[in-house]
């Protein structure tokens, strides 16, 4: 059986990569504050999870070398942007001080490989599909943090000779969101029984990808016979309005919404376009996206 450490497993994208990897011979390990995940979402019984922070330094050490996992993924973050603009120096505390302590635990053990979530906040505007070779400048501290998460993965295995995947996740949708992202944003008004909603900026386009369909990938990356370190986008390669996504629920509904544009959810500074271009994931491991919008949609729907 092989034993993985996920940090951060309890949250969004924890649960549904856990979902996964339990269909696999996996003995899973989780470390999770539950500051943003809730312990609900996974199965995992108490000697397989540990409700530790990352920025424990001594914590991580201890269970990394307790646990001795063949691979770790590293999920544990802030990652809701409009938090981390509020909490600039708590968000970049977590997001790298966090990691230097699991890649510093994770070198001194017999690890073979480690994943580190990344994300799409890391590349500048661009109005094309941006590819892995896209040059990078994030334009909020949450990018910020992350692209310093990647140097840190980079001397990691230059230091360990470690094999490092860096993922760098577009915007996830589905079961489990703890964030209010616009998805669930949509879902909590519609399934509280509303049909005129209030949303901010309306026309962005964003890459949506279904968390089954991230978890589907980051189990093809574990078990690549990679070596180095390697980078890698993870969205759908389809980008939908905002206006797109309220269709696709109207679709699910059979019904109309409306929408009201609050003044106070409208953001000053956005990007019009994010889209992944996701040909080196597919090429490399065969992974294929199945989740469309509206399935996802469907299940998120009382």
């Amino acid at each position: 059986m092989k034993k993985i450490l996920i940090t951060g497993g309890a949250g969004f994208i924890g649960s549904a990569i856990i979902q996964e990897l339990q269909k696999h011979n996996y003995e899973i390990f989780v470390i999770d504050n539950l500051s943003f995940g809730n312990r609900d979402f996974i199965d995992i019984d108490d000697k397989h999870f540990f409700e530790n922070d990352i920025l424990d330094r001594n914590k991580m050490f201890e269970i990394i070398k307790n646990v001795n996992p063949e691979y770790i993924v590293h999920l544990a973050a802030i990652h809701f942007i409009p938090y981390c603009n509020k909490h600039p120096f708590e968000s970049s505390n977590i997001n790298i001080q966090g990691t230097i302590n699991v890649l510093d635990a994770a070198s001194n053990n017999n690890v073979k490989k480690v994943v580190f979530a990344s994300t799409a906040a890391v590349y500048p505007i661009c109005d094309e599909a941006v590819s892995e070779t896209n040059k990078i400048n994030p334009l909020d501290i949450y990018g910020l943090s992350k692209l310093t998460g990647e140097k840190l993965c980079n001397e990691f295995h230059m230091k360990s000779g470690i094999s490092t995947v860096v993922c760098r996740f577009f915007n996830a949708f589905g079961p489990n969101e703890t964030n209010p992202h616009l998805i669930p944003e949509i879902q909590q008004q519609v399934n509280d029984g509303k049909r005129t909603i209030n949303l901010g900026n309306l026309t962005p386009k964003r890459d949506f990808i279904h968390t089954h369909d991230m978890a589907s990938a980051i189990k093809l990356l574990l078990e690549k016979d990679l070596k180095g370190i390697n980078t890698y986008n993870l969205g759908r390669g389809i980008e939908y309005s905002v206006i797109e996504i309220v269709e696709a629920f109207e679709r699910q509904l059979d019904e109309k919404i409306i929408i009201e544009q609050e003044q106070s959810r409208i953001r000053k500074t956005e990007r019009m376009h994010l889209l992944a271009d996701v040909s080196k994931l597919k090429k490399e491991t065969g992974w294929k996206p199945i989740w469309s919008i509206d399935e996802g949609i469907k299940t998120l729907i009382k």
